[in-house]
């Protein structure tokens, strides 16, 4: 019988490396005992090296799913993983043979430990230690259902690549430090401060993302499991913010969204006609009363009023959105409607001053459909977006922003011009004309909309290292 101790349990270039010498020196599996030095000494069996022999080729699926399965934490998986890649090097069909013991129990086990991955990269909370020299290190207390450290850390590390961290786990520790990934030994959850202002942030979000009129308590369950509560600063408001859904669904209901204002035509019959679409506007005052006789498309006919931008005249940064919504068009500022809550906040969380910036939209009305009670978003059309560009250009030419942030891809269109995708411009900073630099992300409305609260909290936490990018190129 020969013995294999593996002195790194879930380590799977270890465990390759013994399989593939006992594979190439024809050692049975019968006639191999698997075991982990956690185990302690064994009273049988031959310690010497495994045998090596040949080459052997295995499909390239099979190999990347005992990638995964090897960080189980049952101590029989790597002898398992052992009688598969044996059987599968005598039988190129196995991984099709569904219906297979062993087959069943790989893919079975393959799927908890993907699961358990994405379980990690939602609900791993940091915690800000510090700055040195300019770049903030946090901190974060993570207890896996197995050892999947390893796999999970790149994520982490292309998410949040612009800052110092580690991640401490029962098993190991990832650091990410001076832009090296690199692995330590497990910890406690002691080394972990207990709060600091990102809990309260994270809080907050929870708070605003939080739909009573959809909450299914069994699917958040499944989706939030209760085991790891206990490390999510959000999981305190759990209880109460389900204890009040009933009571914010009836006031939902209650101040339903309205129809368009039948007052509209006021709004026009105050502009006097001479002010549209001249050059002869010098100030951001007479822009927005010009902008108010605006008819040049036929968004102005159903829409309350035009929407103009609000800020300094002399703002080093304006953020460009895509129209105002219903929030927007009743009350005549931008972003004051539940996508400009979320802007705040993110705007709070990135360091930057909102009465400092000049914010204002790509069109000027509000596109939207009716449906019952309810004004439902549409999307600005191409055409749309460049009719009303005489408008947004103006705007730029009035307070000369060193830095345009433009938010999705209505608003990139209205300052480029052209129609590219947000991937294809974000990470960059871009050159305008005069001087100006172009910074593209999301909108914020795009978080709203988002189902999968995983996947949210990911695009949040990249939303605001984009703004927080555009701060420190401001500064």
């Amino acid at each position: 019988m020969r013995e294999v101790v593996l002195a790194r349990p879930g380590d799977f270039a270890e465990w390759r490396d013994a399989a593939r010498g006992l594979l190439g020196g024809g050692v049975a599996p019968e006639h191999v005992s698997w075991r982990s030095v956690e185990e302690g000494a064994s009273l049988f069996g031959d310690d010497a090296p495994p045998a090596s022999g040949g080459t052997v080729s295995l499909p390239r699926e099979l190999l990347v799913m005992a990638d995964r399965v090897i960080c189980h934490r049952d101590a029989g998986v790597p002898a398992r993983l052992y009688r598969i890649i044996w059987r599968a090097a005598q039988d190129r069909q196995l991984l099709a043979r569904t219906t297979d013991a062993d087959i069943d129990w790989l893919r079975g086990t393959d799927k908890a430990i993907r699961r358990d991955i994405h379980k990690m990269h939602a609900f791993v909370r940091f915690r800000r230690l510090g700055e040195d020299a300019g770049r903030e290190s946090f901190v974060a207390w993570f207890e896996p259902s197995h050892r999947i450290l390893r796999l999970t850390a790149p994520f982490f590390q292309r998410r949040f690549y612009g800052m110092d961290w580690a991640i401490v786990t029962p098993d190991a520790r990832a650091i990410w430090r001076d832009e090296t990934l690199g692995y330590g030994p497990g910890g406690t959850k002691d080394e972990v401060p207990d709060c600091d202002i990102v809990e309260d942030q994270w809080r907050t979000y929870y708070g605003a993302i939080f739909n009573p009129a959809r909450v299914k308590i069994d699917a958040m369950r499944s989706e939030m499991p209760k085991k790891y509560w206990k490390n999510l600063p959000e999981a305190q408001d759990i209880a109460p913010l389900l204890a009040g859904a009933a009571a914010r669904v009836e006031r939902m209901r209650a101040t339903a969204v309205s129809l368009a204002n039948p007052q509209t035509e006021k709004w026009r019959t105050r502009v006097p006609e001479e002010l549209a679409l001249t050059d002869d506007i010098d100030t951001l005052d007479d822009l927005a009363r010009a902008m108010g006789g605006c008819t040049r498309c036929p968004l102005h006919c159903d829409a309350t009023q035009a929407v103009a931008g609000e800020g300094p005249e002399a703002a080093r940064i304006m953020l460009v959105g895509e129209q105002p919504g219903d929030r927007e068009d009743l009350e005549g500022r931008p972003f004051v409607g539940p996508a400009g809550q979320v802007l705040n906040e993110v705007l709070e969380e990135a360091g930057l001053d909102r009465s400092r910036l000049f914010l204002t939209n790509a069109v000027k009305h509000f596109k939207f459909e009716p449906r019952g009670k309810r004004r439902l978003h549409q999307n600005p059309t191409t055409g749309e977006i460049d009719i009303c560009r005489w408008w947004l250009d103006k705007e730029r030419a009035l307070v000369k922003p060193d830095l345009i942030v433009t938010l999705g891809g209505s608003a990139l269109r209205g300052v480029t011009g052209k129609s590219m995708s947000i991937a294809s411009m974000r990470g960059a900073v871009h050159e305008l004309g005069g001087g100006t630099k172009l910074v593209a992300t999301i909108h914020p409305s795009f978080l709203l909309r988002l189902p999968d609260r995983a996947r949210a909290d990911l695009e949040r936490a990249a939303f605001v290292a984009d703004l927080a990018r555009v701060r420190e190129l401001a500064a």
